[in-house]
């Protein structure tokens, strides 16, 4: 499972742009960006060379290619897309397609595509390593290539790069990209030939079965995978109590030993939705990934409690739990502080590390606390100290989670660490005499470790795929769990090729290129799993049945015995057909209660599973046998499907018919291999109540079937059958339907035909004094009656007649409203039509609120996949109807959210409320106000209303509007600029008094930034870090740096004794410059306003100890994931 989302960055270095820094997408993309057309012939002659096509290569090894394309007149292509001539790597055929106006962008697009994708069979996919290039002609150097991977597969056929490089350096003459006219791609791909997993069998081949992915639950899967192979923990598992009576959906330790248990025994692949729905997770959860780690101390923590109080108490601490002692020792005084910890996992720095064992030592390495970083010591005051960790114990079971994340504070997003990182096969943790433990360590306990499981992430930092190599037993046979794939791997593939960093691919034709392919291997190890020598035999003990409680076991059991009845039943459905027989019986059962229009559920009649072979005669004694109607008592009907989608009893079956085999039968009535054979068993009835046998039927003899409406009860009901002369009246049959009725026998009514019901009901009049031949009337056709009008007061009836009746069927909908601001809670329920107007709908919802007016009403829809409200709620009178306000792509929801407003709605989208953060001039809170105005209204308005809201220092005071985004001022909003188009959901908007001293400047006086900042190292770099509040600083030409810190302590209200550890520094673009007490600060400032002011500022260097805001949390502008939460 791939999944990427896009994530604006902006690239510095052109040459070198890769999936972390770059989208990586396919044209299709999840921006809303229109969908790439299907394939089609390429709309340019151009140059295709193939450098080699890698056949005959062995299965397991990986082939590579370049193919290069140059298209001529490349500035006079009129083609939206162009594609390449197609070219073989890997046995597979390839091509690139390229926008040469971009993709719906400002750049160049470009994308590998899977030349014979439309003719592929169903589940096809492959993967490839690539690298796209446009080459330039003049400095080589200059060429621009990214590369990434993807998992090609039915729904992304394509993938590669939508904003490759910017259009106007592509045309630009001047730099090498067009020569000629001419502009030269490469492409750089290498496949690695997989299995045919459509064939595979796992358990065959390795002996274990797999995991099925929910859409997005590989990541669960490869840890449930590993914890499985932990015999310990399984045996843990089956002996946690649960009952004959729960339920696996609600029971997280019944869902587990399910799981489990089927893992054990099952020959396919097992299902994870009990697991996940014990979880509480919805649907929406099971497409969300999430992250190993923190599933893993979730699952725990939840398994550790439910243990509690049973006989497996304590497992999950025997099993993962480890301890270490966080120290502080004084280096020139006798102190000591000492503080012990437990730990389930331990957490080991990738970046700059280059295996496990330099991570272990940066984690124990000494910190020394000195100078402005002195410890207090109680009663030694502040003193020179080492800080550091060491190893009381390690657990038996040793979890360590790889930190492949990280936080690039330069470019303010997450990036993925692909660096090569080592892991050894046995690790010792004794090494250098016991250099991770502390003294109070047990040094009679070996810790050496052997590798049982790596965890794999493979992908970027958005989105990816995990899998894990595991060795259940320990011996030398690795396997790889891939979801439902299980596969035997050697050492070298669930190691070394899982330790990242580059790997280069030979060209398959070195006499034309001899430079190797290098690739980014984006696969890499993110979980180790060890398990200690010492308790190794215990750890890896026998699980067999007697683990397993007994009502377990039968209940699995009959589920895998339900299971293979079913794959037996679909192994041999070739060999049968279903006959669904309708009757008479299930006419009157059905109508009126679900179904109204035609005449049967065909799901919910009698069905008989027969083989094809059998004549229809022989089947007319099953049914005999199952309805106790003899044989010669039954006529059989065929049905037909109309022109307008009604089905209805078409002609019955002739004798000769009857002779033939159901399987011939069944192909007469539906050319459909896989359908059923329906039928309609007309049996009369004797006032007897014995059958009949069936009347003679003549051409002119049509059967129709009659339905009564009760417009006083709303209520519509199946009365009997008939035949009928084509050349008779409806008049004629009047007193026959009194008596289905029980109506008097010169009661009057009105007769109408159901002709249709979709796209729309079509229902109209019979004329009771023209021929049924004449009014088309044929077999099969459904007559509706009821009463005449004149008897009855239509008034007081809500749908009077038969036709107003179906209208109002055919479009009712039971609608669930919930609380907007409880969208798990369903509220209450309405009938309404999916007719209804807008204003029909809220005025409903408002009488059931018991609120005056509708029109403070505001409805949201529903999000059929995500099970959530949609982001943005339905305007006023913007749906025209109901169905419009529950259609989400091409499902109907039957979900509305609901919010009872202050205003009403139209006066409210007038409107626009802002989110302001108030700066008093003295006091230290700031004060969060949401401001409402119309649209219209400039930031002046903004201030005044905010003047009636706060306390001001005194009545004239100025206020000024500012836009501050992680912890620099960007603008200084003018009191003419109209709010419409303010964005207050990413940036803080803040409002403040504009000081006295800055009314009133002098010419050579300066406005300068201020922000205080702390250094950090990231990426071996020291970076800065912006905290804190920014504001606005008056300088005189001549001040120097010790006049103005006298005034940003006064400002700021700092202690002495902590401002004199603070630091001064300009700052542009991000590198300090530290300033001395006599240094003139104006000097570095620039005398004009420039555009990115907010990037030379005075900084003050000092560390960051205020707490964090809650007003502030808009600004991390990039939300990754929800965090995994288990509900049961």
């Amino acid at each position: 499972m791939t999944m990427m989302t896009q994530q604006p960055l902006d690239q510095e270095d052109e040459d070198m742009l890769v999936l972390q820094t770059e989208l990586v997408e396919g044209p299709i993309a999840l921006d809303g960006t229109p969908p790439v057309e299907g394939p089609r012939p390429m709309e340019v002659v151009g140059q295709a060379e193939v450098v080699s096509t890698a056949e005959n290569q062995p299965v397991d090894e990986t082939q590579a290619s370049r193919f290069t394309w140059a298209i001529e007149n490349f500035s006079r292509q009129n083609s939206k897309k162009l594609y390449s001539d197609v070219f073989m790597v890997g046995g597979y055929k390839w091509r690139v397609l390229i926008f040469p106006k971009g993709n719906n962008v400002e750049h160049l697009s470009m994308y590998l595509d899977v030349a014979d994708s439309p003719i592929l069979p169903y589940g096809w996919s492959r993967y490839a390593q690539f690298s796209l290039a446009v080459v330039n002609q003049v400095h080589n150097k200059f060429t621009i290539r990214k590369d990434t991977q993807h998992q090609f597969h039915g729904r992304e056929s394509d993938w590669g790069f939508t904003s490759f490089m910017p259009l106007g350096d592509l045309y630009d003459p001047s730099k090498g990209y067009l020569v000629n006219d001419t502009c030269v791609i490469e492409a750089d791909v290498a496949v690695r030939k997989v299995v045919d997993y459509w064939t595979y069998d796992s358990k065959k081949e390795s002996g274990y079965v797999g995991l099925k992915n929910q859409g997005a639950t590989c990541y669960m899967n490869s840890l449930l995978q590993t914890l499985y192979h932990i015999p310990y923990f399984r045996k843990a598992v089956y002996h946690m109590p649960t009952t004959e009576n729960d339920m696996p959906s609600g029971s997280i330790p019944l869902a587990l030993q399910s799981l489990f248990y089927k893992l054990q025994y099952n020959e396919t692949s097992v299902a994870t939705k009990e697991l996940t729905k014990s979880f509480g997770w919805d649907t929406y959860d099971s497409f969300m990934q999430h992250d190993v780690q923190e599933l893993n101390r979730v699952l725990c923590e939840k398994l550790e409690d439910k243990m509690k109080g049973t006989v497996v108490e304590g497992t999950i601490q025997k099993l993962f739990e480890g301890h270490h002692m966080n120290y502080i020792e004084c280096i020139n005084v006798d102190f000591k502080s000492t503080r012990k910890e437990s730990f389930y996992d331990l957490q080991l720095d990738v970046k700059g590390c280059q295996d496990v064992y330099a991570s272990f030592d940066k984690y124990v390495e000494v910190e020394r606390l000195e100078g402005d970083n002195k410890y207090h010591a109680e009663e030694y005051g502040l003193q020179d100290a080492r800080k550091g960790v060491l190893f009381i114990d390690f657990p038996p079971v040793l979890q360590l989670q790889l930190k492949r994340f990280e936080y690039d504070f330069m470019r303010d997003t997450m990036v993925k660490i692909n660096d090569r990182y080592e892991f050894p096969l046995e690790l010792d943790l004794d090494r250098e005499d016991g250099k991770y433990l502390s003294p109070d360590a047990d040094k009679s306990v070996r810790n050496l470790y052997t590798l049982h499981s790596v965890l794999v992430h493979s992908g970027g930092v958005h989105g990816g795929h995990y899998y894990a190599f595991i060795r259940p037993t320990l011996s030398d046979q690795w396997f790889k769990f891939d979801d439902e794939r299980v596969t035997k791997e050697d050492l070298k593939r669930a190691l070394e090729e899982q330790y990242g960093g580059e790997e280069e691919l030979p060209q398959t034709n070195p006499g034309y290129n001899n430079a190797p392919f290098k690739f980014t291997k984006y696969s890499n190890a993110y979980m180790l799993v060890y398990i200690r020598e010492s308790d190794k035999e215990k750890i890896i003990c026998d699980v067999d049945e007697k683990d397993i409680a007994e009502h377990l076991r039968i209940r699995l059991k009959k589920e895998q015995e339900e299971k293979e009845d079913k794959r037996r039943y679909k192994a041999q459905a070739h060999l049968y057909t279903i006959i669904k027989v309708a009757r008479e019986v299930d006419l009157l059962e059905q109508i009126g209660k679900d179904t109204y229009f035609d005449l049967v559920d065909h799901d919910k009649v009698h069905s008989f599973r027969i083989q094809k072979q059998m004549p229809f005669n022989i089947f007319k004694e099953e049914v005999a046998k199952e309805f106790g109607i003899p044989v010669q008592y039954q006529r059989f009907w065929m049905w037909a499907k109309r022109q307008n989608h009604t089905y209805r009893p078409n002609r019955p079956l002739t004798p000769q018919e009857e002779t033939q085999s159901v399987g011939q039968l069944r192909e007469v009535s539906n050319k459909n291999h896989n359908a059923e054979l329906k039928l309609f068993l007309e049996i009369e009835i004797g006032v007897d109540l014995n059958p009949l046998p069936p009347p003679d039927k003549t051409k002119d003899d049509i059967l129709l079937f009659f339905k009564l409406y009760d417009p006083e009860k709303e209520e519509l009901r199946y009365v009997g059958r008939s035949f009928v002369k084509s050349f008779s009246k409806p008049v004629e049959i009047i007193p026959k339907l009194n008596e289905m009725a029980g109506f008097n026998p010169d009661e009057e009514i009105e007769l109408y035909e159901e002709i249709k019901f979709d796209p729309s009901v079509m229902c109209e009049r019979l004329e009771k004094n023209a021929s049924f031949r004449s009014s088309q009337i044929e077999d099969g056709d459904i007559i509706c009656f009821q009463k005449l009008h004149q008897s009855l007061n239509v008034e007081k009836y809500r749908h009077p007649d038969v036709p107003s009746f179906l209208e109002y069927v055919k479009n009712r909908q039971i609608v669930q409203f919930r609380s907007l601001d409880r969208p798990k809670e369903d509220d209450f329920c309405l009938e309404l039509s999916k007719l209804h107007t807008y204003d029909d709908v809220v005025e409903r919802v408002a009488q059931k609120l018991d609120l005056d007016d509708p029109s403070k009403i505001r409805l949201t829809p529903h999000n059929c996949y995500s099970q959530q409200p949609k982001p943005h709620p339905i305007k006023y009178r913007v749906a025209d109807h109901l169905l419009d306000m529950l259609i989400h792509y091409n499902q109907i929801s039957d979900i509305l959210y609901y919010e009872v407003l202050d205003i009403p709605l139209p006066l409210l989208q007038g409107l626009k409320t802002l989110k302001v953060v108030f700066h008093h001039a003295t006091k230290e809170e700031p004060v969060v106000h949401n401001i409402r105005l119309p649209k219209q209204s400039t930031v002046g308005d903004v201030l005044d209303e905010l003047k009636t809201k706060v306390e001001l220092s005194h009545p004239n005071a100025e206020l000024r509007l500012l836009e501050v985004f992680y912890h620099k001022i960007y603008k200084i909003f003018p009191l003419t600029e109209k709010i419409e188009n303010i964005n207050d959901q990413y940036w803080t908007l803040r409002a403040e008094e504009i000081p006295e001293e800055e009314k009133n400047l002098g010419p050579l006086d300066r406005l300068i930034h201020v922000y205080h900042f702390t250094k950090e190292t990231a990426q071996n770099q020291m970076q800065v870090q912006n905290f804190g509040e920014p504001f606005f600083l008056v300088i005189r030409e001549d001040e120097t740096l010790e006049d103005v810190k006298v005034r940003v302590q006064r400002k700021l209200q700092v202690p002495d004794d902590e401002f004199a550890k603070w630091k001064f520094a300009f700052l542009s673009l991000g590198r300090p410059e530290y300033l001395d007490d006599s240094d003139i600060v104006s000097s570095r400032f620039q005398r004009k306003d420039v555009y990115g002011a907010w990037e030379q500022y005075l900084g003050l260097e000092h560390p960051d100890t205020s707490p964090k805001r809650p007003f502030t949390a808009n600004q991390n502008r990039h939300t990754y994931e929800k965090p995994v939460k288990i509900y049961n």
